[in-house]
């Protein structure tokens, strides 16, 4: 199981990659679950992820259902050199909704090699957005490539509070089955690792459990080395 930790600046960006995580997700805490950063941020984060060979993912934000809006964010976020470009599903409600907008973002990056991975919501229920378990076969015909589960609203809860387990082994099996690599994400503690792994998720996903202080703190190389261990074990 890969690691994905999601820095919001240089600085962090260095603490993940001596902690020896495998992908640098790039993304702005103050701007929600999957908030956009800035392109000069992303810019100069992929130029330093690159020069230590890792890859390099970065967010578009939480999205409404407004493709073009959706895909020029890609764009610009492919053009900075993400080697995968995630997208929120945020404001989207029905499956033809979902597969447009996608389609889009797909369409945009297609010229720079980058991957699409779709994030869903496991607390779907209380923003009202589309329900992971249908996103995978929709993701798929859209031609993207992967596709992950977080939680919308940072307010202390965790993934677990809102999707059980037997629901997020649905949703994982549901993107293999599609051909789809899956990432899990959402206030992940290290406990939860060991479950993550039994579930054969692909990828977690950190941000919380690597700071030093909570969310909107700084992200610590030690915390990152001992998470990645854990995954490792």
């Amino acid at each position: 199981m890969l690691v994905l930790v999601s820095p919001a600046d240089v600085q962090e960006a260095i603490e993940s990659i001596e902690g020896g995580a495998d992908i640098i997700d790039v993304k702005n805490p103050a701007e929600g679950s999957l908030g956009a950063n800035y392109p000069w941020v992303i810019r100069d984060i992929a130029k330093v992820v690159k020069e230590h060979g890792k890859e390099v993912s970065a967010t578009i934000g939480d999205m409404d259902f407004k493709p073009g809006t959706a895909s020029l964010a890609a764009f610009a976020v492919a053009s900075c050199g993400a080697n995968y470009v995630k997208v929120g599903l945020y404001g989207v409600r029905r499956k033809d909704e979902a597969f447009k907008l996608v389609r889009a973002v797909v369409n945009a990056v297609n010229e720079f090699g980058s991957k699409v991975v779709v994030a869903g919501y496991a607390d779907f229920r209380r923003i009202g957005s589309i329900s992971p378990l249908e996103l995978p076969e929709v993701v798929r015909n859209a031609g993207a490539h992967g596709v992950m589960v977080d939680t919308a609203v940072k307010d202390g809860s965790r993934l677990f509070d809102h999707m059980g387990v037997e629901e997020l082994a649905t949703f994982v099996e549901l993107a293999h089955s599609n051909d789809l690599f899956c990432a899990l994400a959402g206030s992940i503690q290290f406990e939860d690792i060991p479950v993550l792994k039994k579930l054969g998720a692909d990828i977690v996903g950190v941000r919380t459990a690597v700071c030093e202080n909570g969310r909107n703190s700084k992200i610590r190389r030690e915390l990152v080395a001992k998470l990645v261990e854990v995954a490792r074990s």
